[in-house]
C-alpha cells in the first residue's frame, strides 16, 4: 500500500495509472486520502525525524522539508503566446 502511494507521488501520474501490483487504485487512493486527513503522514514524519535525530544522522543546519505538492497545468511553463522574442536591454559582455 505504502509503495503504491510512494510510486504515485514520485511519478506524478494520475491514480488510475497505478500499476496493478500495488492493488486497486481506488483502495490505495482512499487510504492515502484517509491518512492525509487523520494526520498519519505527519506522525510518520515526526517519528522518522525523532529516530534520525536520536541516531545523530541529521544535520539540522541544512535540513529543509516541504510537504507541498503543486501540479502545474501542462502549458504553465514555456514560451509566451504570440509576439516575438526580445533581446535584452543589457549590453553583451566584451
Amino acid at each position: 500500500m505504502i509503495n503504491g502511494i510512494l510510486w504515485k507521488l514520485s511519478t506524478g501520474a494520475v491514480w488510475r495509472d497505478l500499476p496493478e501490483r500495488y492493488g486497486p487504485w481506488k483502495t490505495v487512493y482512499e487510504r492515502f486520502r484517509r491518512w492525509s486527513a487523520d494526520g498519519t503522514w505527519d506522525r510518520i514524519l515526526a517519528r522518522v525525524q525523532q529516530h534520525s535525530d536520536a541516531l545523530g544522522t541529521v544535520d539540522w543546519s541544512i535540513v529543509c522539508i516541504d510537504s507541498t505538492t503543486v501540479r502545474a497545468h501542462q502549458h504553465a511553463a514555456g514560451a509566451r503566446k504570440g509576439g516575438t522574442a526580445r533581446r535584452s536591454d543589457v549590453p553583451a559582455a566584451d
